[in-house]
């Protein structure tokens, strides 16, 4: 399985400038981002990496680097709440769930609340349930191994114990634990 950080947000952008909170609830790509992701989707189609399908975060900007990589990879987009990020800034309010299908009506939806994200800080421990619970699925899930997830920083350091940056991608064997085996490019 392969791990996948979206691109550059707007939230980024600011944030890493200033260290504080901008207020910019679910962020959309900045060109960087969406430049970022394309990148690496040219990686991906130029090591022919077997991807059958993009499980990703119903985040605007996770959406929107699936979005990307779908098109580069020809691949079916399959939206899951559990690979969301941490609920600790603005950016971690997201956009209801009939409105993201509205703007994206090719990802497959699952049956999930209009407010699909917490209401209160997440604690990392809760963080660690949800990568458990998504670990302990997918080895269950013959595909696993053409699986390609776009999530964010906080779900993939929950799942693997990296700290990726934008647009990052780790490969991952699934087992008792999660072992890397690359990073930070798969192939």
């Amino acid at each position: 399985m392969i791990l996948m950080r979206h691109g550059e947000s707007e939230f980024n952008v600011v944030y890493s400038a200033t260290r504080t909170d901008p207020r910019i609830e679910d962020p959309a790509l900045t060109e960087d981002g969406r430049a970022q992701v394309a990148a690496a989707a040219a990686k991906l189609v130029s090591k022919d990496t077997a991807i059958t399908r993009i499980i990703v975060s119903p985040y605007t900007r996770a959406l929107q680097s699936a979005e990307i990589l779908a098109d580069a990879l020809a691949a079916p987009i399959i939206v899951e709440p559990l690979v969301r990020e941490r609920f600790a800034w603005t950016c971690d309010i997201g956009t209801g769930a009939s409105v993201l299908a509205a703007r994206w009506p090719n990802p497959v939806f699952p049956e999930m609340a209009e407010r699909w994200w917490p209401d209160d800080i997440e604690s990392p421990d809760a963080v660690f349930d949800r990568a458990g619970a998504f670990h302990r699925a997918m080895i269950e899930d013959p595909d696993h191994n053409e699986t390609l997830v776009v999530s964010h920083w906080g779900f993939i350091r929950a799942l693997c114990g990296l700290e990726v940056t934008n647009a990052a991608m780790v490969r991952v064997r699934l087992g008792a634990a999660v072992e890397v085996v690359s990073y930070p490019h798969p192939c």
